[in-house]
């Protein structure tokens, strides 16, 4: 098919292995970069982040740090304990012996955090000082972007955002019309690698967060008060790894769009309900193609990071993936998407923290109400609020309402949040 190679990167560049909460990670991975280019640990440290970050780290756990929340625990566990070589598995290899270093370099050396002068939404740099010697490292646009390195005034990198936003394969080419004949004719091999990653890695902290106690314990309320059928396991799973990893769960997870929440929102259900169908491995990836390239089709008219929850287009994505799973194809399941948008779109992303494992259920539960929708027969129609005749013509709605409608929104949630 037309744009198969791109569609196999796209996949491949989103589905990447994080642990612990993208933002903090983030934070954690430029402060380790900076400290890198330093080549000694400074005792002076200013970290610059645009308000979303801040909103987004404020009150999740920071994982391997004993429990410490916030910008400046991320940063020192970066600069003490981080390995920058690994990106956004930054602090994997901390030990126990390791911990209380963070806490007492928090003790001891001056960390200053400002909100970021630029426009970015997603902007974090660190500068480290020590002596006289400064390196500064500003990440943007998303997780993993370098945009600039310096050491005492001399740049070692410098790109423009739009320069690196460049480098990836284009979204554009993302519609659900090419996911679902994607879906139809991949070689499996050639995404084995991401989606099986996916697969063990997502449900490893979904069955913790069902076996510990993490957060708010979503997922095995669920469990409790609603039995183990199918539908409600689904959201149950989806939920339970978000208790886990919104608390310092040190296991791993696959992201989607540069959320882990996303990343097992979009999986966890599709393959719950494939486990219950008794479906083979072939049809599983499949599905999961289908979900995880149905929620990349929707972030990206949002953006990284706005005020609208992530979770709702993944849980979108996860019923689209599930309606794939039950033979559905792209008519049936362009009326999946467009049911489940009309639900819950105007579910508010306020941050990193217990709660979202509350509203991914919910997302996924609009997912399921929108698959079920279309198997009895019934759908919602152009003119119905956003939705407008056209899957493509929906997302792009639901795309200018997250990014531009909504921004009035977003600083409010986080003048609420942080500027109090």
């Amino acid at each position: 098919m037309e744009y198969y190679n791109e569609y196999v990167e796209i996949l491949k560049e989103e589905l990447v292995p994080a642990m612990g909460c993208t933002e903090p990670i983030a934070v954690a991975y430029c402060a380790a970069l900076a400290r890198k280019t330093l080549g000694k640990t400074p005792n002076k440290v200013k970290v610059f982040a645009s308000a979303n970050i801040i909103k987004n780290v404020k009150s999740v756990v920071v994982p391997n740090t004993g429990g410490l929340k916030g910008i400046e625990a991320a940063a020192a566990a970066g600069i003490v304990v981080g390995d920058a070589l690994s990106e956004l598995q930054v602090l994997s290899s901390v030990t126990e012996e390791d911990i209380p270093l963070i806490s007492e370099y928090l003790s001891t050396a001056e960390i200053d955090v400002e909100k970021s002068p630029k426009e970015y939404v997603f902007d974090i740099e660190v500068e480290a000082c020590r002596d006289d010697d400064k390196a500064i490292v500003e990440i943007a646009g998303h997780h993993t972007n370098v945009v600039k390195i310096t050491l005492n005034g001399e740049t070692l990198l410098m790109e423009t955002f739009q320069e690196q936003e460049s480098m990836e394969t284009d979204r554009s080419v993302l519609s659900v019309e090419r996911i679902v004949e994607f879906a139809d004719c991949v070689n499996i091999e050639d995404v084995r690698e991401v989606i099986q990653r996916q697969i063990d890695y997502n449900m490893a902290i979904a069955e913790e967060g069902l076996s510990g106690n993490w957060g708010a314990n979503i997922g095995s309320i669920l469990l409790s008060a609603y039995g183990d059928g199918v539908y409600n396991r689904a959201k149950a799973y989806a939920a339970a790894g978000s208790d886990a990893r919104m608390s310092g769960c040190e296991l791993p997870v696959v992201i989607n769009s540069g959320s882990g929440n996303q990343g097992m929102t979009s999986s966890l259900p599709v393959i719950i309900y494939a486990q219950d169908m008794g479906a083979s491995e072939e049809e599983l990836f499949r599905a999961l193609v289908v979900s995880n390239l149905i929620t990349i089709h929707l972030k990206t008219g949002i953006g990284r990071l706005s005020a609208y929850c992530g979770a709702t287009s993944a849980g979108c994505g996860a019923g689209a993936g599930i309606t794939y799973l039950h033979g559905g194809k792209y008519r049936e399941i362009a009326h999946t998407v467009v049911n489940s948008v009309a639900i819950a779109s105007g579910m508010i992303c306020d941050g990193a923290k217990a709660s979202c494992a509350a509203k991914i259920a919910a997302a996924v539960e609009a997912g399921l109400l929108g698959m079920q929708m279309w198997e009895h027969g019934s759908q919602f129609y152009g003119g119905d609020g956003i939705v407008v005749k056209g899957v493509e013509n929906t997302i792009r709605n639901i795309g200018t309402l997250a990014s531009v409608g909504m921004k009035e929104t977003d600083a409010t949630i986080i003048g609420l949040m942080i500027d109090k």
